[in-house]
């Protein structure tokens, strides 16, 4: 797989954009963040192998995070390309004020909530605000949908929506992937093996974050967890994340991520038994303490993602701004 692998260290760092070409025929998948160094990055990257900007006739985002999705509006400006993007996230690639009014909103309302004290919440805006300028100019995007097949550098690729770090988080099965797991569903079978871009669905270091990453997403732990059982059941022999290095063993990694959160959701409960009633902010400090930057979203937004799960499983009540144990459940597997 041919990937320009970008020097970043926003967010997970070391984003990768990835390069389908077939003679005239030029498609991207993700384009990193719009910053000078990335986008130097991005552009030697693409002259190595004989192409400008101008010359891309696609490009496919994984989803809205602007380490993804920065240089979008800016190279669409120079070549016209066509960017693809699934529904629930082009409102936000496209800059659309209204959904980006909403999501700050929903965003201020879960802080609250939370229980951010006044100082985290300010440092948290301060470092918001600092970074408006790396996402990029807006894009006009093709909205996608879960089985939307794409036809781009010369490669069939399928989608795959995989909420809960994003909303619109998609997996792009490649090429042969994508016939079999068509072929395979129309005679009534499933589909194995493979490859695929997988975006930040599964990472290779890191545990993709839910409930601060994507605001937006209603009951995260849950539609994440469904994402990565899909995910295992489909047993890909190689998949391509959006940081980092290729992912030799990805049903295995994402087992390893889904009982990670099996374990973190048994780290809530305990704090809950040891300390009693307690807010998400209060949670994440027990869990992961002193947060700075984006973490101090991603902390109290992943103890909630867990919290809102134990609620709506009727292991925990959720009183006065508290959530309070009501009972230890005995089997997380069963519970996550």
């Amino acid at each position: 797989m041919d990937r320009i692998t970008l020097g970043n260290e926003e967010f997970e760092g070391r984003n990768n954009a990835y390069v389908l070409a077939d003679g005239d025929e030029l498609a991207l998948v993700d384009t990193g963040v719009s910053t000078d160094d990335i986008r130097a990055d991005l552009r030697d990257g693409l002259a190595e192998r004989g192409y400008e900007f101008a010359d891309v006739d696609d490009i496919v985002l994984t989803h809205f995070h602007v380490d993804h999705a920065g240089l979008a509006g800016e190279i669409q400006r120079e070549s016209d390309a066509t960017v693809y993007v699934h529904e629930a996230d082009a409102p936000l690639v496209e800059q659309d004020e209204a959904a980006v009014a909403a999501l700050e909103d929903r965003r201020e309302e879960l802080l609250e909530e939370w229980g951010l004290p006044e100082d985290a919440r300010e440092e948290l805006l301060a470092f918001l605000d600092g970074s408006v300028h790396i996402e990029g100019l807006p894009a006009e995007p093709t909205p996608i949908e879960d089985g939307t097949v794409l036809e781009v550098g010369g490669t069939t690729l399928e989608t795959v929506h995989a909420p809960g770090h994003a909303a619109g988080l998609c997996c792009f099965e490649i090429g042969d992937a994508a016939e079999t797991d068509r072929g395979g569903a129309a005679d009534g079978g499933s589909r194995t093996g493979g490859e695929a871009f997988v975006g930040d669905a599964v990472l290779p270091v890191y545990t993709p974050n839910v409930g601060g990453a994507d605001v937006r997403v209603e009951r995260p732990l849950e539609k994440y967890a469904e994402t990565l059982r899909s995910f295992i059941d489909r047993e890909y022999d190689r998949v391509w994340p959006g940081h980092r290095d290729p992912i030799e063993e990805p049903s295995e990694r994402a087992q390893t991520i889904l009982d990670h959160h099996r374990e973190r959701t048994g780290n809530v409960i305990d704090v809950l038994e040891e300390h009693g009633p307690a807010d998400a902010w209060t949670v994440s400090a027990h869990l992961f303490g002193e947060l700075e930057g984006i973490h101090i979203v991603h902390g109290p937004g992943e103890a909630y993602a867990h919290l809102d799960h134990l609620r709506h499983e009727d292991v925990v009540a959720y009183d006065d701004g508290e959530y309070r144990l009501l009972e230890r459940p005995t089997d997380l597997e069963a519970l996550v």
